[in-house]
């Protein structure tokens, strides 16, 4: 087949034949056939039938195989005439995809498939192969590897010199780019990088100063005080609690300005000695002394919410939501206890609130106790339940060395990978280097399922280790009698029994450690 010739066209003419191309809802391809040696193609019709494929690929996806490449050339350079004329096509972006036969027919090695990808991505050019998915080759998993790898590596020397910038900045007395430069109270200055005070919000700080050390306020009061007079925010449409809270606790507010108190991507406090103090970045809104009376105050409305929460419930802590997830909290009015989703308060979730319903603390405490009686009224039961958690638990040391074991191998893995990826960029045989890189790809995975499940059950015996002192305690204290139980011996039933409590409307839910399938107690009416 004759093959056809090529002339470069200025890279605006391209652009514009590209466009009009787009916006007549077709696509431009350009075919690329290649066999290795002159005996290949004479002995067959390789390079035809590659081509009738790549053609007939072209037309069931409505593209116009404008341009046909062919040669005979080893895959091992990129050295090639046609791929030359290729490559100059695609930096005149003169097509939108590059269709071949497979990935083996455009490169065999994979350095230089890193280096063809980078190009065609570069110009928002696809990448298609007739006979089969780019990425589920051996090949293509390595060419993936190799330009994630390189990626790893970029963002590593990038995270590595944004760091050593920010804490030199910090250094010589200037804030670090990024969310925490942003203070509520202050603007940041882009040209100092200091914060400067913004008045309308610096009057709202020394406002919920003012109404937690003065009035005596508490912070579910002053974040319902500053939605009710409409306070600007930073952000948020609305004042959260957290957000209150915060600022009542940040000693920035006193001119203490502080860079790196974290791990990267941890919330994880440093030691107060690796910190690096900012002198003067931040303006001093609040004193000293107003300060420390806040953390003084907060400290007595904590323990005088404990004190008012005189009510009991034996279900708190035990009961969630199953439409939004949260946690149930016990309330009371004037006449009665009920639990609510925390998904309903205006102080959590000030919009898009849950409507989960309500329930009477005394019929669902009551409900709920009477189906667990009726498991406790066997005591086999949890005994047998016993012995399965002590044999879970001895379970746990061998399962961590073998854990560890996975994760050694793991390591070990990601180092051959590391040594094959300098195989390839020094020439090696690609049939050597693909074959290893399927067998460490399979060890991989194999790895990663014993691994996952060593973790399942690791968990199941650190819950077993938890789990049976606080069963066996329980069996002990009711051996005798299980109606007498008090407030205490209840929760402490509760707990042991890993009791949960899902709320939907009507319907109620109870999981626990118990098998308890035949049990009332397991999907409850109301």
């Amino acid at each position: 087949m004759p093959r056809m010739q090529f002339a470069v066209l200025a890279q605006g003419e391209g652009q514009a034949e590209r466009a009009t191309k787009e916006g007549e809802g077709m696509k431009t391809a350009a075919v690329y056939c290649r066999v290795s040696t002159e005996d290949q193609e004479r002995e067959g019709t390789s390079l035809q039938t590659q081509l009738q494929a790549c053609l007939r690929y072209c037309r069931e996806r409505g593209y116009d195989a404008d341009y046909q490449f062919t040669e005979t050339h080893s895959g091992l350079t990129l050295e090639r005439p046609r791929l030359n004329e290729l490559r100059d096509l695609v930096r005149n972006e003169r097509v939108d995809v590059i269709v071949f036969y497979s990935l083996d027919r455009l490169s065999r090695d994979p350095t230089h498939g890193v280096i063809i990808q980078e190009e065609l991505a570069k110009h928002n050019i696809g990448l298609e192969a007739v006979s089969e998915t780019v990425e589920s080759t051996e090949l293509g998993k390595l060419i993936s590897y190799i330009r994630g790898f390189a990626s790893k590596l970029e963002v590593e020397k990038i995270r590595e010199r944004t760091m050593r910038g920010k804490k030199a900045k910090a250094l010589e007395g200037k804030i670090p780019h990024g969310g925490f430069a942003h203070l509520y109270g202050c603007d940041y200055d882009k040209i100092r990088r200091k914060r400067v005070v913004n008045e309308t919000e610096a009057y709202w700080v020394r406002q919920i100063y003012d109404w937690l050390v003065n009035e005596g306020m508490c912070t579910n009061s002053i974040t319902q005080k500053l939605r009710a007079l409409n306070a600007p925010t930073k952000r948020s449409q609305h004042w959260n609690r957290s957000t209150v809270l915060g600022i009542l606790k940040n000693p920035a507010y006193t001119g203490k300005t502080y860079a790196f108190t974290t791990y990267p991507g941890k919330t994880v406090r440093k030691p107060q000695n690796e910190w690096i103090e900012i002198p003067d970045a931040t303006p001093v809104l609040i004193t000293e002394e107003v300060f420390q009376a806040a953390q003084k105050q907060l400290q007595v409305n904590y323990q005088r919410a404990k004190r008012n929460t005189k009510q009991q419930y034996l279900l708190r802590s035990h009961v969630y939501c199953r439409q939004c997830g949260r946690a149930y909290c016990g309330q009371v009015n004037r006449t009665s206890r009920y639990y609510r989703c925390l998904g309903r308060q205006r102080i959590t979730v000030p919009v898009n609130r849950c409507l989960n319903r309500h329930w009477s603390a005394d019929k669902l405490e009551a409900l709920i106790w009477k189906g667990i009686e009726r498991v406790l009224d066997n005591p086999e039961l949890i005994i047998e339940e016993i012995e399965k958690h002590r044999d879970d638990a001895n379970h746990l040391g061998v399962s961590e060395t073998e854990l560890q074991q996975v994760e050694r191998q793991l390591k070990a893995i990601e180092r051959d990978q590391e040594q094959l990826l300098q195989w390839a960029l020094k020439g090696f045989p690609e049939e050597t280097v693909l074959a290893e890189n399927k067998k460490i790809n399979n060890k991989r995975e194999t790895l990663k399922a014993s691994k996952a499940e060593l973790e399942a059950q690791i968990k199941a015996s650190q819950e077993a280790a938890v789990s049976l002192p606080k069963l066996e305690q329980f069996v002990e204290l009711i051996r005798d009698t299980i109606s007498a139980l008090d407030f205490e011996a209840k929760r402490m039933a509760l707990d042991a029994l890993s009791i949960k409590v899902w709320l939907d409307g009507d319907h109620v839910e109870v999981t626990g450690v118990i098998p308890v399938e035949d049990a009332a107690i397991v999907t409850t009416q109301s």
